[in-house]
């Protein structure tokens, strides 16, 4: 009778050994992922990504981080029907950098970044190249976002991972041509 009394006690001491372990390291991964924070960046020439950008960022509950040209574009910068414009130029040459301001901002406390953008000539603007080679996204992976009145995501993808290390994930994300709600931005975002 001792003998059966002393099984049934080790099994109930191990049995409650395991739920404890398994507790713990369920904490210990929630508390690991609470330090690993969601960033939206975006760049906006109009504020059309900006209010995209924005409402992603209240959706989930996300950091944003607004990418910012050193030299702000005008009207005139943006008439994309003007060889000479801006941003004609800079688009004719894909190896343009335009100078964003230096905020010391840092990708440290980020895994996932979505990357926002309006869309130029069937790629993101040169500036957002600036973006990803002023920082550092290794082992980081970046969902894209964008705005276009009507072109598609072309060769983006394609010609921001030439602006990150082999390590960086770069995801073609979705393209709002209208202006999505809240609620419609994050079931996006969870999908």
């Amino acid at each position: 009778m001792k003998n059966i009394f002393f099984l049934i006690l080790g099994l109930i001491i191990i049995v409650a050994g395991t739920v404890y372990a398994l507790n713990c390291k369920s904490i210990a991964k929630e508390d690991a992922n609470m330090d690993k924070k969601v960033l939206v960046a975006y760049f906006s020439a109009t504020g059309t990504t900006k209010q995209v950008a924005q409402n992603l960022a209240a959706a989930i509950n996300a950091d944003i981080y607004e990418i910012k040209p050193k030299v702000p574009y005008t009207s005139a910068d943006l008439d994309w029907t003007n060889n000479n414009s801006r941003s004609t130029l800079e688009m004719k040459d894909h190896n343009s950098r335009p100078e964003i301001v230096d905020d010391n901002f840092s990708t440290d406390n980020y895994d996932t970044i979505y990357l926002g953008f309006p869309i130029w000539w069937y790629i993101a603007p040169t500036i957002v190249n600036t973006f990803l080679e002023a920082h550092d996204f290794t082992n980081k992976k970046i969902i894209l976002f964008a705005t276009s009145g009507g072109s598609g995501f072309g060769r983006t993808v394609e010609n921001l991972k030439k602006s990150v290390s082999n390590s960086t994930e770069i995801k073609e994300g979705k393209l709002f041509n209208n202006h999505p709600t809240k609620e419609e931005l994050k079931k996006w975002a969870e999908g």
